[in-house]
């Protein structure tokens, strides 16, 4: 047993000090300091577990651990930028004890019998708590269909296995863009799994970098990339989606929401159908288009950052309860293959082991409740996903992260733990110290 004692609990229904009682890996007993018997019942506790650790924590923050349910871990396939064991761990130092990795390895994981195969590389190997998704394309929507069902009895596939179905609706990822009316609407209907909708329509991409290229030739500066991946191509792709969720009822998670303009369609959206989820990234709370000249390819990700005016949109939906979930979207590359020119470097951020500081530096800097940060940084998503984690609950499994919240430190490339050695916050200062993460009520290395 172990009792974590007179800390700040951050749940999204309150902030305040008490203590937490761990035992066989779950929460067992929440006390709050302002109930009448707080003392006796603490004294009581420790009098009937002489052996139990207490841990004094008095000045530091307690939350449940993250679930990101949006990460690109690179297994199989492309393991000479990332893998699970070493994402994994730079997850952990960012606060993040669940991720739901994305489909798009190589092979794509498009089949049960991949599915199964990503299940089995994850098995001892990760340092939290991973699961996957299964991606869509414009050929398999009748076989996913039946596996968020039934599973697949002969590859021992269960439908408890699949966490959510990605829908690329754009071309981020190569062979995976589904854009057949039939298929969309055969998704869409799926209701057994949340559906996971990337939006960039693709003709509009296309016409934007062919436009770039007769005007800059093989040197396109990469402050055209807000332009190529431009906020008409996020807004045209989100419409449809938003309008066939609402159609069939979808549990439709909206991922990377770049754009004022898609925060209040997905407010009118949800008008009709309350299950749409809200996902944004830090990297969009964090980075703008001012960025661009200053970092180049090391801030192209897909959607691209946009401008100042859409950050602070976002910012305010994170205050006020729109965006619903945070992804990191995690995407590591090497610093050598994002040092190629414009049409050559590949998308992508590494970005998952700065998660819970960057949150905190926005919440102190927008006087954001850390309510707030609690119920998008774990909480939603584990009602999302039906999880019995991600919450400070009695029965809840002891994930959980202990943190200083007035202390300060400076990011630097030196320090990741990502296989690809960098990240786009080298150099920045981040408010909120990660002192120890508990997975099942016992701690694990930050390193």
């Amino acid at each position: 047993m172990i009792i974590l004692d007179k800390a700040t609990i951050v749940t999204s229904e309150k902030e305040a000090i008490g203590t937490i009682v761990v035992e066989n890996g779950r929460i067992s007993d929440i006390c709050y300091s302002d109930n009448e018997d707080f003392e006796y019942r603490i004294e009581k506790i420790i009098k009937e577990n002489p052996d139990a650790e207490v841990w004094n924590l008095e000045g530091k923050h307690i939350i449940a651990g993250g679930i990101d349910a949006h990460v690109h871990f690179r297994e199989p396939g492309l393991t000479h930028k990332a893998d699970m064991q070493t994402e994994s761990q730079a997850a952990i130092a960012g606060g993040v004890t669940t991720v739901f990795d994305m489909p798009n390895t190589s092979p794509a994981t498009i089949s049960a019998e991949r599915l199964r195969d990503k299940i089995q590389l994850a098995k001892g190997r990760t340092a939290g708590k991973i699961g996957f998704h299964i991606g869509a394309t414009n050929v398999n929507a009748s076989q996913i269909c039946s596996l968020v069902l039934n599973g697949d009895p002969a590859t021992g596939l269960k439908a408890e296995d699949i966490a959510g179905v990605k829908v690329f609706m754009g071309s981020s990822t190569g062979n995976m863009l589904v854009d057949e009316k039939e298929t969309l609407n055969e998704l869409f209907s799926i209701s057994e799994k949340p559906v996971l909708v990337h939006c960039e329509d693709e003709d509009t991409i296309k016409a934007n970098l062919a436009a770039a290229i007769e005007k800059y030739g093989d040197d396109i500066p990469f402050t055209e990339h807000e332009n190529i991946r431009s906020r008409r191509a996020c807004i045209k792709s989100s419409i449809k989606a938003l309008e066939l969720a609402i159609k069939h009822g979808t549990k439709l998670v909206l991922c990377h929401i770049s754009t004022k303009e898609e925060i209040e369609m997905v407010r009118a959206a949800k008008a009709n159908n309350p299950e749409i989820i809200a996902e944004t990234s830090c990297n969009y709370l964090w980075f703008s288009n001012e960025d661009y000249s200053r970092l180049g390819s090391r801030v192209k990700c897909n959607p691209s950052v946009k401008t100042p005016a859409d950050r602070q949109a976002l910012r305010e939906a994170l205050a006020n309860g729109l965006i619903d979930t945070i992804g990191s979207d995690h995407a590591p590359h090497l610093l050598s293959e994002k040092e190629g020119s414009y049409v050559k470097a590949p998308s992508g951020l590494p970005s998952i082991q700065q998660s819970l500081p960057v949150l905190l530096t926005i919440a102190h800097e927008e006087e954001i409740p850390l309510t707030r940060i609690a119920s998008v940084f774990s909480e939603k998503a584990a009602d999302l996903y039906g999880l019995k984690r991600g919450k400070i609950k009695r029965g809840y499994e002891a994930d959980l992260v202990i943190f200083d919240n007035t202390k300060e430190f400076t990011v630097r490339n030196e320090d990741q733990l990502s296989k690809c050695g960098w990240t786009p916050y080298d150099g920045v200062t981040l408010r909120g110290v990660i002192e120890k993460v508990l997975i099942d009520g016992a701690p694990v290395s930050l390193k």
